[in-house]
């Protein structure tokens, strides 16, 4: 049987995994790809470690351009993360006529036309099954299982750690900071968590989605992003009296007739008995709308070494299944010259959950429904909680229908300036999709 040679770059948690897995089933993989899939190398920054691990000590070395620079490496995998080096790796990689394996969301949201690009001229191709939704084939499908489909709408949680502290604060009723605490005790959130929980990490994500789907690489800074750490308990117990629940979504829209596409992340409202309210702890979940299958859902562990793994072995199978000399490539990427743009977010239309801090007296509502009311905004309900934890005024929960972005914000701007208000208005969008 002919060999696969692979060069590894970076042994940290997912890393590890990968080269631990491919060992332990050798023998599966060689059945199912048709060739002995081999790690013959392997950069590390601590040789010392990587030994306590039990890899041989032969295949270690500590610069990455061994492994680049190898005649007799077929692939190699970048597992080390950031985005200023392992873009060096990879371009230097396909230069030297090598495929590659990445689970890189981050430098494929911010290079990804670039590698794209490099890739075709170098006649090589780059797989990065891993970068969205850890261990579950979304990438796959989208590219070849619902190929024959025009998408109309991508959502989804892919982020584990915020959808763990959401979690956490609504079934368990804590507070962010004990939420992020527990997350870390747990290994679901990094030391510094700022990637996950401020939405960035879902936004490099929903940046890829968007380039397979629509094949345009939207700019990472034209993606509406807002992460979950301002999110407050009273809000998400509101929302539960309401029939809501909060989970951080990625959304990706296409309007009919019209060449703009909806990219925004961030916390939103969803129904209770919607199927991605039960999604929980560091689940992923992602329901894709194509215009001939309807909607599929994809679910499964979105993080952690051996879902992540998971998906880079799938990638190397095909790698070395299907050789670059025997095989056309499919078109991964978008387009240089797109049709298609970013909507800008003030022109979205999405329902609205506002939770204004009130001084409780006569013509409070009526004088904010007038405000919401020559911006042609409907109300659909009013809550006001009867609660003694607010030393200043009353919390007054208003559901909006149906609103132009830039219309709510105005409103809620004249909102703001009325006299009885205290504090600044809390909003947060409220998504009624449906699986059908």
């Amino acid at each position: 049987m002919k060999s696969f040679h692979v060069g590894l770059i970076g042994l940290g948690n997912v890393g590890y995994r990968v080269w631990h897995n491919l060992l332990t089933h050798r023998e599966l993989l060689a059945k199912k790809s048709g060739k002995e899939i081999e790690i013959k190398k392997i950069a590390v920054r601590s040789v010392e470690k990587a030994l306590k691990q039990g890899v041989p000590p032969g295949i270690l070395t500590t610069d990455w351009k061994e492994i680049v620079n190898d005649p007799d490496l077929d692939a190699i995998v970048e597992l080390i993360g950031g985005i200023d080096v392992p873009y060096e790796i990879i371009t230097e990689a396909l230069k030297k006529g090598k495929e590659v394996v990445t689970a890189n969301k981050a430098l494929l949201a911010f290079h990804g036309q670039q590698i794209a690009s490099l890739a075709s001229s170098y006649k090589r191709r780059i797989l990065f099954e891993a970068s969205v939704a850890g261990g579950i084939p979304l990438l796959q499908a989208i590219q070849d299982g619902l190929v024959a489909n025009r998408f109309l709408m991508i959502s989804g949680i892919v982020n584990a750690t915020c959808n763990y502290i959401l979690t956490e604060m609504t079934n368990g009723r804590m507070s962010y900071a004990d939420a992020l605490k527990k997350a870390k005790e747990l290994g679901y959130a990094e030391a510094d968590e700022t990637l996950d929980v401020s939405g960035e990490d879902s936004a490099h994500k929903a940046a890829i989605l968007c380039a397979l789907s629509y094949r345009f690489w939207p700019k990472v800074e034209e993606i509406y992003t807002s992460g979950i750490q301002s999110v407050d308990p009273f809000d998400i117990q509101y929302a539960g009296e309401l029939g809501y629940v909060f989970k951080l979504l990625a959304i990706i829209k296409k309007h009919q007739d019209s060449k703009e596409v909806e990219i925004r992340v961030h916390p939103t409202l969803l129904r209770k008995d919607h199927i991605l309210s039960s999604v929980s702890g560091s689940f992923n979940a992602v329901i894709i709308k194509g215009d001939i299958v309807g909607d599929q859902l994809f679910y499964g562990r979105g993080a952690g070494g051996d879902p992540t793994a998971s998906a880079v072995l799938s990638d190397l199978v095909e790698l070395a299944r299907y050789p670059h000399m025997e095989y056309n490539p499919r078109l991964f990427f978008a387009d240089e010259q797109t049709e298609y743009k970013v909507m800008p977010i003030s022109e979205i239309i999405s329902r609205y959950y506002l939770r204004l801090n009130v001084v409780d007296k006569p013509g409070v509502l009526a004088a904010i429904a007038e405000i919401l009311g020559k911006k042609n905004i409907g109300i659909s309900s009013v809550v006001q909680p009867e609660v003694s934890s607010f030393s200043q005024g009353v919390p007054l929960i208003i559901m909006v229908h149906d609103a132009k972005e830039k219309y709510f914000k105005e409103a809620c701007f004249e909102i703001s300036r009325l006299p009885f208000l205290k504090g600044e208005p809390i909003v947060y969008r409220v998504e009624d999709f449906h699986v059908q």
